[in-house]
């Protein structure tokens, strides 16, 4: 019986530096196929036009997308979940009106409350923004899972605090997060992918680095925080690699003995 390997994208895999994924991550991906299925699980959407480039590369066996609210093994969907319209109503609706930039990108177009701060954080990141923005009301009648609020820590708070059916789970640079109802999480797609390949949560193991992987990496029988990963992530891991860019995923897996 083969075990599942899960990995995170966005500096799990990624490196936001250059925006590569390392060789010695890549090389030890394809090391762990004999052995090993091989599972994407992050805030993305790998089939919107971002990142089908990275998907192809990585050339996962399955997929848990959006934080667990949609899962594909190959090109089958086994699970898919959206948002309760009335809620992404009403967080839209407050995002407007607080300045808050809130919403997603679905198929080439970006559908942002305020997307002036969009603008502003692909600017520092990235040094540019090639976004396409629309009306962020189209996402009523679009098939969201995940939303992305971009802001800080405060942000997040004030948004947990009026919407009691959401997480926040900020990310590495805490610039932003991913904006989920309670019930979606990477651990409950890695569980609903056990089930499917009939496989126990303790031959799992799963990679990540910000806090929407906190609870797959407590729930996986063997969780493994980056060493540019969060602090929290960290505690909650057992084992604590290197960094993404000092080979963090090819040295914990030969420190398992997966390679």
């Amino acid at each position: 019986m083969k075990s599942i390997a899960s990995f995170d994208v966005d500096m799990t895999l990624l490196d936001h530096k250059d925006w590569m994924i390392p060789d010695s991550a890549m090389e030890t991906i394809e090391k762990l196929r004999e052995k090993y299925i091989i599972v994407v699980a992050t805030g993305r959407d790998m089939d919107s036009h971002y990142s089908t480039a990275i998907r192809d590369q990585i050339n996962p066996d399955a997929i848990i997308h959006s934080n667990g609210t949609k899962i594909t093994v190959g090109e089958d969907i086994i699970y898919h979940h959206t948002f309760d319209k009335d809620l992404l109503s009403r967080i839209l609706a407050y995002g407007e009106n607080n300045k808050f930039s809130l919403g997603a990108s679905v198929g080439e177009l970006d559908y942002y409350t305020n997307p002036e701060n969009v603008k502003r954080h692909d600017e520092d990141l990235w040094g540019e923004c090639m976004r396409r923005f629309a009306d962020p009301a189209k996402l009523l009648s679009l098939p969201v899972g995940t939303l992305a609020y971009i802001g800080n820590d405060h942000g997040a708070d004030k948004l947990r605090k009026e919407f009691p059916q959401i997480q926040v789970h900020m990310f590495a640079e805490r610039r932003g997060g991913d904006v989920v109802e309670k019930e979606a999480s990477k651990a409950t797609g890695l569980q609903r992918l056990c089930e499917y390949y009939g496989i126990p949560m303790k031959n799992t193991v799963a990679f990540g680095d910000s806090m929407n992987d906190y609870d797959i990496v407590k729930a996986a029988g063997i969780g493994i925080a980056m060493g540019n990963a969060m602090e929290e992530l960290k505690r909650a891991a057992d084992y604590v690699t290197d960094s993404i860019d000092q080979h963090g995923i090819r040295n914990a897996c030969i420190r398992f003995g997966m390679i």
